[in-house]
């Protein structure tokens, strides 16, 4: 699954993987659904990301009052890889 997202930051192609792919399906199950595009807004217009896992990076923005969106990934030869996303608690990843 490869998209291409057109904004200044990310002019580089976007691949979710295998496991990123089936999360969609895998958080649907459990009542919580988030969208491709919510993943890639996440990407485009993050609140922050966090680079205390380098070579990883997390990309993360508000979904509402109380939760993030988290998104994993990992940036190599023009090539944005997304590895996992999840939702979190905004008060567990505050700063």
């Amino acid at each position: 699954m490869a998209k291409k997202l057109r904004s200044a930051k990310h002019q580089n192609m976007i691949i979710f993987t295998k496991h990123a792919g089936n999360k969609f399906g895998i958080l649907k199950r459990h009542n919580f659904s988030i969208t491709e595009k919510q993943v890639l807004k996440a990407l485009e217009r993050q609140d922050l990301v966090d680079k205390s896992r380098l070579p990883l990076l997390i990309a993360q923005r508000k979904i509402d009052g109380r939760r993030v969106l988290r998104v994993v990934y990992k940036q190599e030869f023009g090539i944005t890889k997304i590895i996992t996303f999840y939702p979190a608690r905004k008060k567990q990843y505050e700063k």
